[in-house]
């Protein structure tokens, strides 16, 4: 499944599965979240994903929604049954909370700086994930052409906030703005941000390696994606970045998509603008 948050009054009227659905889902300007459902995990009492969030190695943190009054929202998320990591009234950071998902992850509620400005209750707004060396990592996303809207350091760990260039205000110069500033604006922003955590230290740990969502027994998160004109000019270009591929364009049954690594081992997926031929099936290569 791939879910957006679309402004409100816009309507959805596609079928999903069909060549329409599938050409607007790979053409979008905004950012989708995409849900992988292995069937008959629903039956086994077993099965259950790693959300993260369990230890000093584990690379996902969370998603993020923005909305109006977190108190307000939270109130009614917790009347329809949701559980809560965090109430906004608790712990040192007021006014912000962390829900739990179906499956555990952990979804963060966010004030906006200004209310009535957005019309959705709930926008979707970032997704967090902790990295090992910012001097590496940072490039790395903004050779995607992400932009660092705003940075915070808290003393034992830094975050680092990159938008994608739909979501940048050209006219903004980031760097100019101050930390009250640059929070604001980016409450504001209607598409949701790249939230980098790092913990200081650990880029001198030279065995230290986050949990990428993807080994056995951590399964959970699995990847972020960037759509692209052109997937095998994209590869070329990320290929000299020297991260290197889970699988380049021409790998395994799927042609013309590709996953490259970035300088923490997360999977990072390249398609195509307009997605892949509609009605392409995996190639039995055996």
């Amino acid at each position: 499944w791939f879910l957006t948050t679309l402004p409100t009054g816009q309507k959805y009227t596609l079928t999903p599965g069909t060549k329409e659905a599938h050409d607007y889902m790979w053409s979008i300007e905004g950012t989708a979240l995409e849900l992988t459902y292995n069937y008959g995990s629903e039956e086994d009492d077993s099965q259950k994903y790693h959300p993260g969030n369990d230890g000093e190695r584990d690379g996902f943190g969370h998603l993020g929604f923005n909305t109006d009054d977190v108190y307000e929202a939270c109130d009614t998320l917790e009347k329809a049954g949701v559980t809560f990591k965090k109430k906004p009234e608790e712990g040192r950071m007021k006014g912000i909370a962390f829900a739990y998902d179906p499956d555990g992850y952990w979804v963060e509620i966010l004030k906006r700086a200004e209310t009535n400005k957005i019309p959705n209750y709930f926008n979707f707004s970032q997704t967090m994930l902790r990295i090992t060396d910012p001097s590496k990592t940072i490039p790395f996303y903004e050779a995607f052409g992400m932009t660092v809207v705003r940075q915070k350091d808290y003393g034992d760990f830094s975050n680092y906030f990159l938008a994608s260039s739909s979501n940048v205000d050209t006219t903004v110069d980031y760097t100019s703005l101050s930390d009250i500033e640059a929070k604001a604006k980016m409450s504001m922003m209607f598409g949701p941000i790249l939230e980098l955590t790092h913990n200081h230290g650990t880029e001198k740990e030279e065995d230290f390696k986050h949990n990428n969502g993807n080994e056995e027994g951590k399964q959970g998160f699995g990847h972020i994606g960037f759509i692209v004109d052109d997937v095998y000019k994209a590869c070329d270009s990320i290929r000299e970045l020297g991260y290197g591929f889970r699988k380049e364009p021409d790998g395994g049954g799927m042609k013309g998509l590709a996953f490259a690594y970035d300088p923490d081992g997360y999977s990072i997926e390249i398609i195509k603008r307009g997605g892949i031929d509609f009605g392409d099936k995996k190639v039995d290569e055996s």
